[in-house]
């Protein structure tokens, strides 16, 4: 299972000081930097069958943590918010549905759906059969994203599109 840790990157008047992924065969990824969060931490994802290794720089050694499995939700939401892979993603998932459906259109099955569901309006057959339409392509895009998303899933989850 892939590991979630958290370290400090350490930043002088030259360099960004960054933490020393293992070393990967070509055309491998060992791991990958996820996000930077609000607090200053970078979190980054180990893959399966990989350790850290252990000549990192003093000041990033020190700062390095092991994020706890499961994640909880406070932290799994601020990688998310900060994650720029999630933030692509859901822009180009937002592309996908633009491309087929505007924001109106998507407006107009909100208010029928909710209207249904709350029992104030009763959709007629042809609109049951676009709001069905939509809903399953919708639902095609929203699978794509969460096929995409780092291979982190297995802690964070399926990481659903941020509105």
């Amino acid at each position: 299972m892939p590991s979630l840790y958290a370290y400090r990157k350490v930043i002088d008047t030259v360099t960004t000081h960054t933490l020393r992924l293992p070393e990967a065969q070509q055309g491998e990824q060992t791991g990958q930097e996820l996000a930077t969060l609000a607090d200053g931490r970078t979190v980054i994802v180990i893959f399966d069958g990989v350790a850290l290794p252990d000549d990192q720089s003093v000041a990033i050694s020190a700062s390095i943590e092991l994020l706890p499995n499961p994640l909880p939700d406070l932290l799994r939401e601020q990688i998310k918010v900060a994650s720029p892979h999630v933030a692509l993603i859901d822009a180009r998932m937002i592309q996908m549905i633009r491309a087929s459906y505007t924001q109106d259109d998507e407006n107009y099955f909100s208010r029928i759906g909710v209207g249904a569901a709350m029992g104030m309006y009763t959709p007629k057959a042809d609109e049951i059969q676009a709001m069905t339409v939509f809903g399953e392509f919708v639902e095609s895009i929203r699978q794509w994203g969460c096929c995409r998303r780092p291979k982190t899933e297995p802690l964070l989850e399926v990481m659903p599109p941020q509105n």
